[in-house]
């Protein structure tokens, strides 16, 4: 049990590091017109990773798996879902910005 949270974290890394680079060679990153709006860009990811952090603990002080499991998991599926919020919110033709 405790080298699975460290393969999902893996692979999850792993995919999210690939895309990343996928977007940036063809210049697809995400760059928004006012100064706020790129801060939030940048920040998307690892804001995911602290609330995914934060909802981990709190199952993890009611569930049966550990909290070490929680709080991993917790900032594994932050990271991701930190990653298509970026990707969504990158995209051209956005008029958030």
């Amino acid at each position: 049990m405790a080298i699975v949270p460290i393969l999902i974290t893996g692979v999850v890394v792993l995919y999210v590091i690939e895309n990343l680079k996928h977007m940036s060679n063809e210049g697809k990153l995400g760059k928004k017109k006012s100064e706020g709006a790129q801060v939030l860009l940048d920040s998307l990811i690892p804001l995911g990773m602290i609330f995914g952090c934060a909802i981990g603990v709190v199952l993890g002080m009611f569930s049966q798996f550990s909290l070490l499991f929680t709080i991993n998991l917790g900032a594994v599926v932050g990271y991701l879902l930190g990653f298509f919020a970026y990707k969504s919110y990158s995209k051209e033709g956005n008029e958030y910005s």
